[in-house]
């Protein structure tokens, strides 16, 4: 091999080992589906709720509570996803509603699973009633994984 195309040979591998570099420097991070109304939220919450014991329910109305005072309501966006047995916290007549009124003023969003509301309808005959405040999705463990892979924390309180 002459010198030129030793030269060539040697500049062609570093510009393919810098691209490559620059490359997995500028691989993309998870985007964050900004909340329109958390436009200055610098944290992500998703509370998962699958469970229909009311101190489980308390305590992850209290988690959600307590991370708006330490962050204040504005810094964090919390979005609370209930199916299966968790989905009672969201019937209309659940005992914590008040508890649930009170966070969706300060921003807290509340997802209850279609999926859920279906067989409850589909074993008793009536679909149940859920809070006005929460929102109706297809599949609360999908609305989980669609939080979590655009930047929300997942927890299970």
């Amino acid at each position: 091999m002459n010198r030129r195309a030793l030269l060539a040979h040697f500049f062609a591998a570093g510009t393919a080992v810098f691209l490559a570099g620059s490359a997995s420097a500028q691989s993309p991070q998870p985007a964050r589906k900004p909340d329109p109304d958390k436009p200055f939220a610098e944290h992500f919450l998703a509370l998962q709720l699958s469970d229909s014991d009311p101190k489980r329910q308390r305590l992850v109305l209290s988690v959600a509570s307590n991370v708006l005072k330490f962050y204040e309501p504005d810094k964090v966006a919390i979005e609370v996803v209930a199916f299966g047995p968790g989905v009672s916290l969201l019937f209309e007549e659940s005992e914590f509603r008040p508890l649930v009124d009170s966070l969706v003023t300060q921003g807290v969003k509340f997802d209850i699973c279609g999926n859920t509301l279906d067989t409850i309808e589909r074993d008793t005959g009536r679909r149940p009633k859920a809070n006005p405040h929460a929102k109706e999705v297809g599949t609360g463990v999908a609305q989980l994984l669609m939080l979590t892979e655009s930047g929300y924390t997942l927890v299970r309180p």
